[in-house]
Parts: structure tokens; sequence; C-alpha cells
């Protein structure tokens, strides 16, 4: 299990005065993420969206606040965890030089994994996100959604038992698209934990089990989609989300 209690994040800026401001992209976030669950963190550019995942994924160090994997936290059992993790973020930049299948053989060894099982896993991570077509291509001749599965594959290749994907499926074709959530929708019926942040509204309600609405650093509202749409006495999560913010006039 994941538990997340009181996340608060606090970063320093400038305003036109050139003064320092404090100001906190998460509010206190908490939550629990059981196996076999998809959790939807929902939002608008700019919500707290992936700061938040990025220090569940160990990449920034909370202001306030824990972080417990099956009761190992950061601070005390950091490479062990971070082996469990897969990170996808919206912006990773991955060596276009390189094939598919040298990327992905240069990530099994970084991850240490087992020399006699690296081409197994190799050949089901391929199979899996129907990258055969181009395992031998250099990445920087891919398509974008090519590129995305390759990035996929490589958070893969060590079998993590947390993913925690940012905006995976953010300006693909809709082809590339679903073989990604029909992955993630497979990865959950293994037991996996999956955190995955999105501004499709639609997306998430096809495919998580819980959902957290965030906007401005808060969390305004958790629950199933069907729970929240219930809650707000809306049709979809779109129109729940407005709801909750008071309508579109408060986003801007």
């Amino acid at each position: 299990m994941l538990k997340v209690e009181n996340l608060k994040k606090k970063f320093i800026k400038y305003n036109s005065k050139k003064q320092k401001e404090e100001f906190y992209a998460n509010k206190g976030i908490s939550f629990k993420a059981k196996e076999g669950q998809i959790i939807g963190v929902l939002g608008p550019n700019g919500a707290g969206k992936t700061t938040l995942l990025r220090m569940i994924a160990g990449i920034l160090e909370p202001t306030e606040g824990t972080i417990d994997f099956d009761g190992l936290n950061f601070q005390k059992n950091e490479i062990e965890i971070k082996k469990k993790i897969a990170y996808l973020s919206g912006n990773t930049k991955i060596y276009n030089t390189l094939s598919t299948y040298e990327l992905l053989k240069m990530c099994a060894d970084i991850y240490e994994v087992e020399k006699d099982k690296i081409e197994t896993r190799i050949k089901e991570i391929t199979e899996t996100l129907n990258m055969n077509d181009f395992l031998y291509n250099k990445i920087e001749n891919l398509s974008t959604g090519q590129t995305q599965r390759v990035n996929i594959a490589r958070c893969l290749i060590h079998d993590p038992k947390y993913y925690i994907l940012d905006e995976a499926t953010s300006g693909l074709d809709i082809i590339s698209s679903q073989i990604i959530l029909e992955f993630i929708k497979k990865e959950k019926q293994k037991g996996k934990i999956i955190l995955y942040s999105t501004h499709y509204m639609e997306e998430a309600e096809n495919i998580c089990d819980q959902v957290m609405m965030i906007n401005k650093g808060e969390l305004m509202k958790e629950g199933t989609p069907e729970q929240i749409k219930k809650e707000t006495k809306t049709t979809n999560l779109r129109d729940a989300f407005f709801a909750l913010i008071g309508g579109a006039s408060n986003e801007e």
C-alpha cells in the first residue's frame, strides 16, 4: 500500500518588484492507494499534479508530510523504494541516437535485472506495447506515439510495483493512446499500484478506480468517478470539476 499524509511543497518566487514570495504548490494532500488500483490525479495545468507525483517518486523532497511505501520511506530506504517505482514524466528525454532495443538493454543493466532474464523481459514488453515493428529503429526516427511507448517501456524493464505516470497519453494519436491505456489496465490486474495524472477527464473516467481532483495545490474531492458525479449532481467528471471550483471563470 502507498500512503501519503499531509504532503506540502513550498517554493520561492520573485514578484514584479523582485521581492521574494513563498507559495505552496501542494497544500497538505493525503490519500491511500491499494494494490490493484488506478488512482487518477486530475486537474488543469498548474494545479500541482506534477509536483505531487515528483515528491512521491522521490525526485522532490516534501516541505512537510510523509510518503510510505509498504512501511518504507525515502529517508531510510530510498534505493529499495526507487527500484520498485516506474516514473514517467511528461517531458522525459531519452537517448534518441539509440535504438529501442539498445535503450531497454541499457535500462535493464541500470536496474540490475538478472542477465538471463533481460531478453525475455524485453520481448514481453515489446509485445505488450506493440513495438515489434520499430524495436531496432533509432528513437530519433520514431513518431511521437512510438517514442512515448518506448518511454513507457524503459520504465517497465525492472517489473515495478508502483507506476507514477504523468500525462502518459498527452498529445498522442488515438491508437497509441489506446495501446497505453490497455497496458495500464493489464498492469492493474497484476496487482500493481498506479497513479495516473491527466487533464483528460473522460480518459480518467474510463480507467480509474478512484480519482483525486486537484486545483491550485489543494485536494478538492476524492472518490470513485460515480461517487464524485453523484455528489456534484453531474453526469461526467469534467462537469464535476467545474462544479467544485464554481465554474470556468474561477479557473482562469
